[in-house]
């Protein structure tokens, strides 16, 4: 029989999960259950094929491995709502800046595991980056069951809590810059005569091409810089641009930024 799993939540990055892990066949949407209180997203569920719980109590009450899905700010409501019902329960949690000893605080004096796990928007479409905590008290089977149903919408890393609000700054918060670049490119492509949707398929596929490429060669990206940057050619007067721009500077005190915000949402 398979283990069921029970989403606290079912708004965007919640439901990507839920329909990443179906699509790869990781579990039976009659083996994910939902609780949630937002009409729409309990459509959005049923249209799934996903069965809805009516309270915390009888999610905890069926499911032997949880998912809390909630804003951070509804974390602590959420997590004292369920009260003795987490006594003995793994609870994975993507709640960003909410820390192991928060989520334990939050639930009182039961006894509960928790695995903090930090995602990112390309979990949408099954490319995430899904970074798990390795200093969890999750048993070695919990663990290896997360991992399963993680790689289901992405690949899976596991680093030590220490460094998450870094994780959040890097490939949590990363999408916003990475669509904020594809746009500048496509922006650059239109500003020398390139039709809007030219510009953007160009753009966003250069970007992909680049991380694949990166990737599948194990190159570093400096390599990769001095390959396409021909002496007295054209990318090297882009990089140059670039550089006069402070893009480097930018990207890192971007991730800087968005780090230390995280370290201070709870």
């Amino acid at each position: 029989m398979e283990k069921k799993l029970g989403l606290i939540g079912y708004g965007n990055m919640g439901s990507a999960i839920a329909s990443s892990i179906v699509k790869a066949g990781a579990l039976a949407p009659e083996n994910i259950l939902v609780y949630e209180v937002n009409p729409y997203a309990k459509r959005k569920a049923e249209a799934a094929g996903i069965r809805l719980v009516e309270t915390l109590r009888a999610l905890c009450a069926e499911c032997d491995l949880m998912l809390l899905a909630v804003k951070p700010d509804k974390v602590s409501k959420v997590l004292r709502t369920a009260g003795s019902a987490l006594e003995g329960k793994a609870l994975m949690s993507i709640a960003a800046g909410v820390t192991s000893r928060k989520l334990k605080e939050f639930g009182g004096s039961y006894f509960l595991r928790v695995l903090r796990i930090m995602p990112n928007t390309p979990a949408l479409v099954g490319a995430g980056c899904m970074v798990c905590c390795s200093d969890t008290d999750f048993t070695e089977e919990e663990k290896a069951e997360a991992e399963r149903l993680m790689s289901a919408v992405g690949t899976v890393e596991w680093i030590e809590e220490r460094h998450l609000d870094a994780v959040t700054g890097l490939s949590g918060s990363g999408p916003a810059y990475v669509a904020m670049f594809i746009e500048a490119l496509a922006d650059g492509g239109v500003k020398q005569g390139l039709s809007r949707p030219q510009a953007l398929h160009l753009a966003a596929q250069t970007v992909m091409g680049t991380a694949k490429l990166l990737q599948e060669q194990e190159m570093h990206p400096g390599a990769l810089k001095d390959m396409v940057c021909s002496p007295g050619g054209t990318a090297i007067e882009g990089v140059q641009a670039l550089e006069e721009g402070g893009f480097r500077h930018t990207t890192i005190n971007a991730v800087v930024q968005a780090t230390e915000k995280s370290k201070r949402l709870i």
